[in-house]
């Protein structure tokens, strides 16, 4: 990512969305950027493994997991799917694990935290669909920009 998310949150102010969720950063990437692609999901990551099986070309998947920390959406497997197909990263509203594993892949996560409890796989779920969740909309193919000091939005409208 060429610019820091501070630096372009002062050039565009209330044109693009700031995400006031605390989020830990995980992988290799610390400041990641790529157009969104979206999963909503409740502590069951088959649809999740599903598309970040499918080529990224850089995109970055945002995930709604309802903000639960009770299973973890993504494991180092799931993280490798990413990595080899092209992904530039994940933001997670829900747990991750294999976090140790994760930060040594070369992608940029962002989630609430960790649980070693994997999730169910019933393959429920949307994909594409806009989601919303610490007051930021997230549209399939607006820009994310994700660095140290937080997450952007691009706004469609």
């Amino acid at each position: 990512m060429a610019i820091a998310t501070a630096d372009l949150y002062d050039e565009l102010e209330e044109s693009i969305q700031s995400l006031p969720l605390q989020m830990r950063s995980f992988g290799l990437r610390r400041a990641f950027d790529g157009k969104i692609r979206t999963v909503r999901c409740h502590e069951d990551n088959a649809l999740l493994k599903s598309v970040l099986s499918t080529p990224g070309d850089g995109a970055v998947l945002v995930v709604d997991g309802g903000g639960s920390l009770n299973r973890a959406l993504m494991g180092d497997m799931i993280a490798a799917l990413a990595v080899e197909n092209g992904w530039a990263g994940a933001v997670i509203n829900g747990a991750i694990r294999d976090s140790v594993a994760i930060d040594g892949l070369d992608l940029g996560v962002k989630a609430l935290g960790t649980n070693p409890r994997k999730s169910t796989k019933n393959a429920t779920g949307e994909a594409d669909v806009t989601l919303s969740f610490g007051g930021v909309d997230f549209a399939a193919g607006a820009h994310l920009y994700s660095d140290e000091d937080g997450i952007l939005v691009e706004r469609l409208s």
